[in-house]
């Protein structure tokens, strides 16, 4: 755990802290969902917000839509790499009639800003918006060169977007050691004065794929022991009842060891009976379930195309995740669970990561936060799921996930990605360009 002392008081301006939420609220108004629509607009804005204080940007499209924007902002101790942030503009699509607001309205009410995107990922869009044109207004240099980037198409793998421009464009990246992006630096009640901030330092690997069971086609009517539904059916059942064991990944262990020493829970992390131990967690157990083992959920399932035709073939879709270390764990339990006639091929497969929870980099976060937030205590984080950092580690720049938000205690953050009424409170906002601020002073 870092041990870096709190640096002097280093304060955004007031003016970057107001303009954060019109600056979120705008980008909410764009509809960049992915599927169905594209960044372009929303990028062409992204150029002009940052050419009104006077930064330079490049408005990069991989396909016709598809638009990225990266920019570079001079730091002061040229000796040393440059650091990423990244976020994307793209969202998941919203169905308005499940909405309480209209999701690209960018409405607030009750002390927060609604629409898609709010915490996925505009708000930190935002903030480093409001951050640069803070530091380009007030003449401010960072500690070492800033590369912003704004990305497309997370949302489906980022093909048009981060991996598109590590393979085609790479020299936008030219000096970056580091990165940070979404996936982590989000509070988290630990009780009712005091707030975890994992940071990410791990990523689950992707392994979604496709099953497909091959038998004979006959009659609805007629006995079939080659029934290609049945096969992938039961297929399926065991592979979505399974429970994979615990592996305990270095930031997860930290985490749970230091929730425990805050709460001031004898733990053995070693124990035999560990779902007993976690118990003990209580409910910071239950936030750290999903980091406990790999996983595999069936999610899509396709045969046939008449009631009394038993289809000769059937296909589905699993979404697969596994922790660092532990992809061929996942793998070999997959094929152990299909029965002969199923076989499985990859859609989407990208890799775990993780990096050591040390250096200066991390212990500006950390100092970020407990300058902003007395009460914060930053942890290592293992993010259940995948982001754009996947395509920054193939240029060997060590990734963390870090975006500076306080939350509410009853604001249930996890379950408003991807989710109806997605919202981000305005004081989180403002927090934001705060920790952004102290950190690209210290980093």
């Amino acid at each position: 755990m870092s041990t870096t002392p709190v640096p002097a008081p280093v304060r955004a301006s007031e003016e970057a802290q107001r303009e954060v939420v019109d600056l979120c609220a705008e980008l909410i108004r764009f509809d960049t969902s992915n599927p169905t629509s594209d960044e372009r607009a929303c990028a062409d804005w992204v150029v002009a917000r940052l050419a009104e204080a006077g930064i330079a940007s490049e408005l990069v499209e991989s396909a016709p839509g598809r638009a990225n924007v990266v920019a570079r902002i001079p730091g002061t101790d040229t000796s040393r790499g440059a650091l990423l942030v990244h976020g994307h503009l793209d969202v998941v699509p919203a169905d308005a009639a499940e909405w309480r607001v209209p999701p690209f309205s960018g409405e607030i009410r009750d002390g927060y800003l609604w629409g898609r995107g709010a915490i996925d990922m505009k708000d930190t869009v935002a903030v480093m918006l409001a951050t640069a044109r803070h530091f380009a207004r007030t003449g401010t240099r960072p500690a070492r060169e800033i590369v912003l980037a704004f990305l497309a198409d997370e949302e489906a793998g980022g093909k048009y977007g981060a991996h598109w421009l590590v393979e085609h464009r790479p020299e936008l990246f030219a000096g970056v050691t580091e990165a940070i992006g979404e996936g982590g630096g989000f509070s988290y009640a630990l009780d009712d004065t005091r707030r975890l901030y994992p940071i990410e330092n791990a990523q689950r690997g992707m392994a979604w794929m496709e099953l497909t069971a091959a038998g004979r086609a006959g009659h609805g009517s007629s006995p079939n022991d080659e029934n290609a539904v049945t096969d992938l059916a039961e297929s399926l059942t065991r592979i979505g009842r399974h429970t994979f064991p615990v592996r305990l990944i270095e930031p997860v262990r930290a985490l749970l060891a230091e929730a425990a020493r805050l709460q001031g829970v004898d733990l053995d992390l070693d124990a035999e009976d560990l779902d007993a131990e976690l118990a003990k967690l209580g409910h910071v157990a239950d936030f750290m379930q999903v980091v406990l083992r790999n996983s595999a959920n069936p999610t899509m399932f396709t045969a046939g195309y008449q009631t009394n035709v038993i289809p000769g073939r059937a296909t589905a879709r699993v979404d697969g995740r596994f922790l660092p270390g532990h992809e061929q764990e996942l793998i070999d339990t997959i094929d152990a669970l299909l029965l002969p006639s199923v076989s499985r091929e990859w859609v989407n497969h990208d890799i775990a990561m993780e990096t050591s929870f040390d250096g200066p980099l991390v212990d500006a976060m950390c100092a970020a936060v407990r300058a902003e937030d007395p009460d914060g205590h930053p942890v290592p984080y293992c993010n259940p799921g995948g982001t754009d950092a996947k395509a920054f580690t193939k240029l060997d720049i060590r990734c963390f996930g870090f975006k500076g938000l306080k939350l509410p205690h009853d604001l249930d953050y996890g379950r408003l990605f991807h989710g109806v009424d997605e919202r981000v409170p305005l004081e989180g906002l403002r927090f934001g360009v705060r920790v952004m601020t102290r950190l690209w002073q210290e980093c």
